[in-house]
């Protein structure tokens, strides 16, 4: 927990950890598209407070090193982050706009 709120802490070390890693493993997860989409909703503005810390959590979580269940074992290590991500989204559903979810196709498309 500790870990996690010393990347909520630096927004912008949290922006360029996020860009490396899922460059780094953004072929093998399924959700990616997700991820991005809650990305960008985190850094909007005009997002409100709540839903950017829900958002802004579970993208801390996928950055972890060290988590439940560890990234590296193929199929299952990003389990746990997909089931992160998706509990994140559900809670704050309608708060991931239109614009949020063109931006990420548009940024896995180019990187």
């Amino acid at each position: 927990m500790d870990a996690m709120r010393a990347e909520l802490r630096d927004e912008e070390g949290l922006t360029r950890k996020f860009w490396g890693k899922l460059r780094r493993v953004g072929g093998k997860i399924p959700f990616a598209e997700d991820l991005v989409a809650a990305f960008y909703c985190a850094t909007d503005p005009s997002t409100p407070n709540r839903v950017r810390l829900v958002l802004l959590g579970a993208v801390a979580y996928f950055l972890l090193p060290t988590d439940a269940v560890a990234d590296f074992l193929p199929l299952i290590g990003f389990a746990d982050d997909a089931a992160v991500l998706a509990a994140a989204i559900t809670q704050v559903a309608g708060s991931i706009t239109d614009e949020h979810r063109a931006r990420a196709k548009d940024a896995l498309k180019t990187d």
